[in-house]
């Protein structure tokens, strides 16, 4: 069991179900409200929680323990993130669910090129040829 939690790849299955519930349950809540404030509510929630487990766990840390570099690319990710969810969720409000969601995956893929462009990852030919495929399948499944 603790060889399973140290695994990278249980957690991502974990994150990928969750992120699944996230489309389903955004599609059924923002019926009858603005995307952009179901987007707040969802933001309140989740700073919530993250505080509850931080708290929980015992892991806060000093705000000025973190390097000024860090809190920069940590402030990058938060907006990005919220821009993500802003589009995300307005995108849930005009299209159905089973359409937004594999569209919105495409982020995989672009992962995949910024990892190569910006930090120098490496990936192997059957590598660019799973993107190619997660590409292809995301426009497959979000075709009408």
């Amino acid at each position: 069991m603790n060889s399973l939690l140290n695994s990278w790849q249980f957690w991502a299955l974990l994150s990928a179900t969750f992120a699944a519930l996230t489309a389903i349950f955004a599609k059924i809540g923002i019926e009858n409200v603005n995307s952009d404030f179901a987007t707040f509510i969802r933001t309140i929630v989740i700073l919530i929680a993250a505080g509850g487990i931080v708290f929980a766990t015992g892991h806060w840390q000093a705000p000025d323990t973190v390097s000024a570099k860090t809190w920069t690319f940590l402030v990058l990710s938060g907006l990005a993130t919220g821009f993500s969810w802003i589009c995300y969720f307005r995108a849930l409000k005009l299209g159905n669910a089973s359409q937004v969601a594999p569209i919105d995956k495409l982020s995989v893929v672009l992962v995949a090129v910024f990892a190569v462009v910006f930090l120098g990852e490496k990936l192997a030919p059957h590598n660019w040829l799973g993107v190619a495929l997660i590409g292809g399948g995301a426009m497959l499944v979000a075709m009408q």
